[in-house]
């Protein structure tokens, strides 16, 4: 069999699995039978368990001459098809239970076998929720980890954001790689694969339904070797996502946060029920397997190390900022009683030495 037609049936069963006609255990299970599934002899079909829906978009030759249409498009484009049977396809998602049985991507397919985290959360998260997807990333992502997110308004693309400024990061979408939703990070998905990927199973053009986002949240622990919730309600996408993680055998960590905020009860809720509680990126790098935590630990001693020396002021200032909070200017002012106008001087220089990163309206942090 060519490698077109190859492609073909794999893009065949993927869309009998993303339209709901066929589980992508079954699909896999199918590809023993590909001759007569996919020939004249559709005696099979009793056997194979078909629904009739399923039946008659094959026998009808519509899938297959969307399929055709497909291979088209994805041949003019920028984009990869990794079926199942793929040397790249992500060998951590061939062990769940219902992997695709093929995958879209946008950017670089080798990203997706490197180790990963996946962040995930609220898509109103609180300014505190936002700044620690977005810090927690950063530290992730200079690490030698990729960070894995959804794209979602909040916490992913807090997430996304956080792990460009020093890595690398994967996106995984509800919908198909021509139709990025939300439409606002449209741009976010495009930087993000330029060192990284955006990954879909959908076909290119599909809509954001409501029932693919549980089959994307498989995906997105599915590639990671642990999943950190950030902040999240107990009726969350973040929590199917956690679950997904623990029943892929994956670690399940947390953020914690205020015990009176509708937005922390998930993440507090998963914290009581055993998820590892999350303060800062050593705490998530201890609970990986080896031997990623190993190399993921080198990373940050060897990023400690070369630290430039720090004297007087400089030292003092820096250590009075977080890594995972920011703080005004004049709050810091107050904090070690130096003058504005003499702490801008020293800011500015540690700014200058890559070590203090300023945001919007005078707030300052560590670079983590």
């Amino acid at each position: 069999m060519t490698d077109e037609r190859q492609q073909l049936r794999w893009l065949v069963l993927n869309y009998l699995v993303s339209e709901g006609l066929l589980s992508a255990r079954r699909a896999l299970a199918l590809q023993e039978t590909e001759e007569q599934l996919f020939g004249p002899d559709w005696a099979c079909f009793d056997s194979a368990g078909l629904r009739p829906a399923a039946r008659q978009k094959l026998q009808s030759g519509e899938l297959w001459a969307r399929a055709e249409a497909e291979l088209e498009k994805l041949s003019k484009k920028e984009y990869t098809l990794l079926p199942f049977n793929d040397a790249r396809y992500p060998r951590l998602l061939r062990e769940i239970v219902e992997p695709p049985p093929a995958l879209y991507c946008l950017g670089q397919p080798d990203v997706l076998n490197w180790a990963a985290v996946a962040v995930v959360g609220s898509r109103q998260p609180s300014g505190y929720g936002r700044i620690m997807a977005d810090r927690l990333s950063e530290a992730l992502a200079a690490c030698g980890l990729v960070v894995v997110s959804g794209l979602a308004r909040g916490v992913d693309t807090a997430a996304h954001r956080g792990a460009l400024r020093s890595g690398r990061t994967v996106a995984v979408l509800g919908s198909g790689l021509e139709n990025i939703y939300p439409r606002e990070n449209r741009m976010l998905a495009e930087k993000i694969a330029e060192t990284g990927a955006v990954v879909s199973e959908f076909p290119l053009d599909s809509e954001p339904l409501g029932f693919h986002f549980p089959l994307r949240n498989r995906v997105i622990s599915g590639l990671s070797l642990a999943c950190l919730v950030v902040e999240a309600g107990l009726q969350s996408g973040a929590l199917i996502t956690a679950r997904l993680a623990a029943d892929q055998g994956r670690e399940v960590m947390a953020v914690p946060g205020p015990v009176n905020s509708e937005l922390s009860r998930g993440a507090n809720w998963l914290i009581k029920q055993g998820a590892r509680l999350v303060e800062s990126v050593d705490d998530i790098l201890a609970e990986l397997p080896s031997p990623w935590k190993e190399a993921a630990l080198s990373r940050l001693s060897e990023k400690n190390r070369s630290l430039p020396e720090l004297a007087g002021r400089e030292k003092e200032v820096y250590q009075a900022l977080s890594g995972t909070s920011l703080i005004h200017i004049d709050d810091l002012s107050d904090k070690i009683q130096m003058s504005v106008a003499e702490l801008l001087t020293v800011l500015l220089a540690l700014e200058m030495k890559d070590l203090v990163v300023q945001e919007a309206g005078k707030f300052f942090r560590r670079r983590t």
